[in-house]
């Protein structure tokens, strides 16, 4: 056929085509899309009254549209702040898990350590008055350490309290002997038989256990919501890539363009360009998930043997029970330490004019319990715990999960029981491709969204780090080890309860039997035979044990 034949007949077969369409004037209309245009916010001066040609249109179906250039544009982007603002939504439950629980957490951690420094503050002054004023800063520098700790400070527990003790120790020595002066390099050797001497009974390795303990699984737990915290507010916000934006407009937009605003996207073809687009945010979800367990672990922790609140609760009673195991066992303490640091040198006449009773026996006496200060913030640990564990296990999978949250929104899709009246991205018609699996590398052939399965995005590695490190801490933490001093505890203590006495120093034939205390804790499982006791030591302690037990009674 001759080419200019040609040229006269095409142009006419294709107006012979748009014959029928132009007889019905309501299906080339655009007064729909110019209704549904306007509602979006957008001036319908961009917008034609009747279908135009498409050959401009560089998304969506080059046919006859009710779209022009500038439309596209902004409903290219309209898509995009659309899609933002789903996935910040559709994460808004583990987003505010997160931030709410923390909060509750660190502010329920700070008060209960504020009221147990104030209640063991008030029951020393009215107990041991201004011998406890006195010397006052040994405890203050005890729950400042602690609360540094707990803030993240370079705080190693184990030596913290050893210290503790020895400074204990080195001030209740002076006050049992004040007839005698004592030089810093006397008491220091004095602070290096606490161990060995056991003057406090067994109260100093046992708190020691249980505030490690607690206070591991504590800080991690709270560091462990921090980094939830900042992982689900980083990860929800999304940066779509351009093909992903590609996508979403061909799905959210190009049936305006089509003349059928109101027709939604198939179920099916919304999960193939979210699986496209929130490809980078479903491979962090093994790393999240096994965080996810490894909290649950260090909760259970928290509200079993790890339980902060029963070790802070009642460390005023246990420092007391110490301090009167020391009074008990002075004259034993006295003599063994003056056997191995020496006779100390005579006080001066007016200071050794008073004798040990007047200066300390008669003030060191168990005290009369009052009203406690209220549950911190106004709640308990195990309720706090038991809301955070279920809240937890719905955070699970989530990241996963996006997709089919968001295509099962139905201002998003047609829904899975409309799967024929719904836009597949060419017409009103089923979808038929098959529907993608999760991750990056399942998108190799995602008919949707073109998909770089060579570049995962770096953002979302480094997350994947930060839940992989903090793992590994809940981890430690469940095991009552503190990832931050691990080695070096191991390398100090040995088995994690050493003497604090270095060979060259503390003598290994010093030995010395103390009157212990009693076992206060429930998981005590060593009796510890009195049968050699002094039967004075048993009347005398027993007449403690009372008081204590009516003391834990009336909490």
């Amino acid at each position: 056929m001759p080419s200019w034949i040609r040229a006269v007949i095409l142009p006419l077969s294709g107006l012979l085509l748009t014959l029928p369409a132009a007889a019905d004037v309501k299906a080339r209309s655009c007064s729909e899309v110019r209704q549904a245009y306007g509602a979006k916010g957008f001036s319908l001066a961009d917008i034609p009254y009747q279908e135009i040609a498409g050959e401009h249109l560089r998304i969506c179906p080059q046919e006859y549209t009710c779209c022009t250039t500038e439309m596209e544009d902004k409903l290219s982007q309209q898509s995009k702040l659309e899609f933002e603002n789903l996935v910040e939504e559709t994460s808004h439950f583990v987003r505010t898990t997160f931030v709410s629980r923390h909060k509750k957490f660190d502010e329920f951690f700070r008060e209960l350590l504020e009221n147990a420094e104030k209640s063991l503050n008030d029951m020393f002054v009215r107990t041991y008055g201004m011998l406890y004023m006195q010397n006052s800063e040994v405890f203050q520098d005890l729950f400042t350490e602690l609360k540094r700790y707990y803030t993240g400070g370079n705080v190693n527990l184990e030596e913290m309290l050893n210290d503790f003790w020895a400074r204990l120790l080195e001030r209740m020595f002076q006050l049992i002997n004040p007839q005698y002066h004592f030089s810093e390099d006397y008491l220091e050797c004095v602070s290096k038989y606490t161990d060995q001497l056991k003057p406090f009974g067994d109260v100093p390795r046992k708190l020691k256990i249980q505030v490690t303990r607690a206070f591991i699984a504590a800080r991690t737990f709270v560091q462990g919501l921090t980094v939830g915290r900042e992982v689900a507010n980083r990860v929800s916000k999304v940066s779509p890539t351009p093909g992903c934006i590609r996508a979403l407009m061909k799905m959210l937009y190009c049936p305006y363009c089509r003349g059928l605003p109101t027709v939604r996207p198939c179920n099916n073809y919304c999960l193939n360009v979210m699986k496209g687009c929130l490809a980078n945010q479903a491979d962090l979800d093994t790393e999240w998930n096994l965080f996810i367990d490894a909290m649950l672990l260090v909760a259970e922790r928290l509200e079993g043997p790890f339980n902060i609140e029963s070790v802070m609760d009642p460390i005023d009673v246990k420092i007391s029970e110490a301090i009167m195991n020391m009074q008990e066992n002075s004259m034993q303490v006295s003599a063994k330490v003056f056997q191995g640091c020496g006779q100390p040198k005579p006080a001066p006449a007016l200071r050794s004019a008073r004798s040990a009773p007047e200066n300390f026996n008669t003030r060191f006496r168990p005290y009369n319990p009052e009203e406690r200060p209220t549950t911190a913030a106004g709640t308990s640990l195990d309720r706090l715990v038991t809301d955070i564990k279920e809240k937890l296990k719905l955070s699970k999978k989530v990241w996963s999960a996006l997709p089919y949250t968001i295509c099962k929104d139905e201002r998003v899709t047609a829904g899975t029981s409309n799967d024929e009246e719904c836009w597949n991205g060419h017409s009103k018609a089923r979808y038929l491709p098959e529907i993608m699996n999760d991750g990056l590398t399942n998108q190799i052939n995602n008919p949707e969204v073109e998909v770089d399965i060579t570049r995962p995005d770096t953002f979302i590695r480094q997350q994947i780090m930060a839940l992989r490190v903090m793992t590994n801490k809940l981890k430690n933490a469940y095991n009552g080890n503190d990832v931050n001093f691990q080695d070096t505890s191991d390398e100090s203590s040995g088995s994690g309860s050493g003497s604090g006495c270095m060979d060259d120093v503390c003598p290994t034939e010093f030995e010395f039997v103390t009157t212990e205390a009693p076992a206060v804790d429930p998981d005590r499982r060593e009796e510890e035979s009195s049968a050699s006791k002094l039967s004075s030591s048993l009347i005398s302690w027993s007449l403690v044990c009372m008081v204590l037990a009516l003391q834990r009674l009336y909490r």
